[in-house]
C-alpha cells in the first residue's frame, strides 16, 4: 500500500486518470453518446458471406449438346452402307465458330446442337453436289475448357478447368470447395494480363463500351466480347450480388484469377472494471456490441459499474472518437448497446460508487457486494 491506497485500487485510478487526460487534452474529436454519434463515425455493418445464397450467382447454362468455339467434334459422313464409303473427320471449331471440313468446306456450326450440325453438314454436302443422300453423324469429342486459378479464402485453392460456356464465378468457387470460414464478402476477378482493378458492387465496366452478354441465344458472341475486352479486373460483393440482383458479367475467362477476400479483423480491447481485461477476436459473421465485448471479458468486476467509454479510431482523422455509454441504458435500450467496429477499445470506468465499493471490498470482503444495490 502506497499513498494510502491499496495497489489494485491505485492501478485502477491510474488507468482512469490516463484515460481522463486523453479525453481532456483535446486529442479527441469530441464526446458522443450513441444517440448523438454521427453516421460517419458509426461502425460498419458486418457482412456475412457465409449466409448468402451463392446459387444466385449462376449464369444460365446452355444445353450440353450445343457446339461452342474451341470444341472438338467428330463428323462421320456415309454415302452408303459400305464402310469403305464412310469418312470420319475430327475437327475443331475455330474462333469464328466455323468448322473446316475436307471437300465440303467451311461451315458455321457454333451455336447449333449436334442434330442441327448434322443437318447443316448434310445439306451443304448435297447443295455442293458431293453426295446425293449422305448419312451424317456428329459427336462431341472434347469440350473447350477454361483454366482458372482460385485463391484466397476458399477451402481448396488451386487451378481448375471449367467448361467454357459455364465458366462463371459460382463454378469457380464451387470447384475450389466453396468459401472458407474466414471468407470476406468481396471477390476479385482478375482477367489475363490485368493491371489494377475496377471496383464495383455489381457490374464492372468493360472498358470498351461493350456490355458482356450472358449465355443467351447470342452466347458465343457474348463470350467472345468478354474474352476480347481490354485487360481489367473487377470486384464483386457477394452480399450485394445475391440480394440486389445478379451481375450480368460474372463470366470467368481462360487464364483468369479469382481471389476471394480473407478477413483478418483487428481484435477489440476491453479494459477497466472487467473480470479479464485484454484483447478479444472480432467475430467474422456477426455484429459485436458493447455488452457482448464486456461479456467476453468476464463481465464487470463490480455490480455498480455503469459508465463505459468506447474509443474508436477512424480513417479520416488522427484523433479518436469517444462514445460514452451507460450500461443500464444499454441493457434496457438496444440503441445504447453500441455496435462495435474492428480495433475499438471498450473501457469500463471508475465512478465514485465503484471507488467506494472497491475500498469496502478490500477492507471487509463481502461488504461491498451487500452494499452494491444502494449505489
Amino acid at each position: 500500500m502506497r499513498n494510502g491506497l491499496p495497489n489494485p485500487l491505485r492501478h485502477r485510478k491510474l488507468q482512469c486518470t490516463l484515460l481522463g487526460a486523453l479525453l481532456l487534452s483535446g486529442c479527441t474529436t469530441g464526446r458522443f453518446t450513441p444517440s448523438t454519434l454521427p453516421a460517419s463515425f458509426q461502425a460498419p455493418v458486418v457482412q456475412n458471406s457465409q449466409s448468402v445464397d451463392l446459387s444466385r450467382l449462376a449464369m444460365s447454362v446452355p444445353p450440353n449438346d450445343v457446339i461452342d468455339v474451341g470444341d472438338v467434334i467428330e463428323v462421320t459422313v456415309a454415302a452408303s452402307l459400305s464402310s469403305t464409303d464412310t469418312v470420319v473427320i475430327p475437327v475443331r471449331i475455330n474462333e469464328r465458330g466455323n468448322a473446316t471440313l475436307p471437300i465440303i468446306g467451311e461451315l458455321q456450326l457454333a451455336g447449333l446442337d449436334l442434330i442441327g450440325a448434322e443437318s447443316a453438314i448434310a445439306g451443304a454436302a448435297v447443295q455442293r453436289g458431293l453426295y446425293r443422300s449422305p448419312q451424317v453423324t456428329v459427336m462431341m469429342k472434347q469440350r473447350r475448357l477454361n483454366r482458372v486459378t482460385v485463391v484466397g479464402a476458399v477451402k481448396t485453392p488451386g487451378v481448375y478447368e471449367l467448361p467454357r460456356r459455364s465458366s462463371d464465378l459460382l463454378a469457380a468457387i464451387t470447384a475450389a470447395g466453396m468459401l472458407a470460414p474466414d471468407a470476406g464478402a468481396d471477390v476479385e476477378i482478375r482477367y489475363p494480363g490485368s493491371e489494377g482493378s475496377s471496383k464495383s458492387p455489381l457490374v464492372a465496366d468493360t472498358g470498351d463500351g461493350v456490355e458482356p452478354a450472358g449465355h443467351s441465344a447470342a452466347g458465343d458472341e457474348g463470350i467472345a466480347m468478354i474474352e476480347a475486352r481490354k485487360p481489367r479486373a473487377m470486384t464483386v460483393n457477394l452480399v450485394s450480388a445475391t440480394t440486389e440482383g445478379t451481375p450480368k458479367n460474372l463470366y470467368v475467362p481462360d487464364g483468369a484469377v479469382v481471389h476471394v477476400e480473407k478477413r483478418t479483423p483487428t481484435p477489440v480491447h476491453v479494459m477497466g472494471l472487467v473480470g479479464k481485461p485484454g484483447q478479444y477476436d472480432f467475430p467474422l459473421t456477426r455484429p459485436l456490441r458493447v455488452l457482448d465485448a464486456i461479456a467476453m471479458a468476464g463481465g464487470t468486476s463490480t455490480p455498480v459499474a455503469d459508465k463505459v467509454f468506447v474509443i474508436r479510431k477512424t480513417a479520416k482523422q488522427e484523433e479518436p472518437v469517444v462514445v460514452q455509454i451507460s450500461l443500464k441504458k444499454a441493457k434496457q435500450n438496444g440503441d445504447w448497446n453500441l455496435r462495435l467496429g474492428e480495433g475499438d477499445t471498450v473501457s469500463v470506468e471508475e465512478t465514485p460508487s465503484t471507488v467506494v465499493i472497491h475500498a469496502l471490498q478490500l477492507i471487509r470482503p463481502g461488504v461491498g457486494m451487500s452494499l452494491g444495490g444502494f449505489f
